[in-house]
């Protein structure tokens, strides 16, 4: 599963959504300005409030970091 925490006016949550779209990776996209609960449980996973923060598969990456999303992305399609 993979999880975007992002805001609606974040232009870098919108990159990483564009992103994965264009990768075909169907992800939960949770918005933490409005959600106070995930916005809880994003910053207790990565220890920021910043946004974008990705949970894919249960790995962590802050930011639009795309070799890491690729990385973790192959991974798990290898499993």
């Amino acid at each position: 599963m993979v999880k975007v925490y992002s805001t609606p006016t974040c232009p870098w949550c919108k990159k990483v959504k564009d992103y994965l779209n264009s990768k075909n990776v169907p992800f939960t996209d949770v918005n933490v300005a409005e959600d106070a609960d995930q916005r809880k449980e994003m910053m207790e996973l990565s220890g920021q409030g910043g946004v974008p923060v990705i949970n894919i598969y249960g790995h962590i990456v802050v930011g639009f970091n795309k070799e890491e999303i690729d990385r973790l992305i192959v991974a798990e399609k290898v499993h």
